[in-house]
């Protein structure tokens, strides 16, 4: 998580004219980063676990960022005891940013000689093993029924799952 005054910063530097890229470079961010920041309205989860924010977007890839060195299913993913926080506190919220960024809720059809049978099914597929566990351990906090789907893929296909996990999703975008 980058500190408070290098978002202030990019805001301001925005408001004076310059572009991402200028900004990027002057407060040592991506200009991706910046472009976020700029359009955003969010306010940050603070250390203490609070969420401020003036609108109802969320946007979870800067609280739980993924970069560092080398490929993220190749190193550690641990999430730090602020983030613990905020994922026990709003685990519904997590799991939508997780099937928005690396999931699908699809139609499941199963043929059968007399019958085919439809119902909606949810896939996460990530090749960390801890981005899936983290996946995991926030569907067990709402009680949503998973299971392993392959090496790399959790399935939610339980009725009840399904429109519990709906309940907390929503459209993707």
């Amino acid at each position: 998580m980058k500190p408070d005054w290098q978002v202030e910063r990019a805001r301001q530097l925005a408001a004076m004219g310059r572009n991402n890229c200028e900004i990027g470079r002057e407060i040592g961010v991506n200009r991706r980063t910046v472009s976020d920041w700029v359009r955003s309205r969010t306010r940050r989860i603070g250390a203490e676990g609070q969420l401020r924010r003036r609108s109802d977007c969320t946007h979870w890839p800067h609280l739980f960022p993924q970069h560092g060195p080398g490929v993220k299913h190749e190193r550690p993913i641990v999430l730090e005891p602020w983030q613990l926080r905020i994922v026990e506190r709003y685990p519904g919220r997590l799991l939508r940013g997780l099937i928005h960024s690396d999931g699908c809720r699809v139609v499941n059809r199963i043929r059968h000689p007399k019958k085919t049978y439809a119902y909606p099914r949810y896939f996460f597929s990530n090749r960390s093993d801890d981005i899936r566990r983290i996946f995991c351990d926030a569907c067990d906090r709402l009680g949503i029924e998973w299971r392993q789907d392959g090496p790399w893929n959790v399935s939610v296909a339980r009725h009840a799952a399904v429109a519990e996990l709906d309940r907390h999703v929503g459209p993707k975008r």
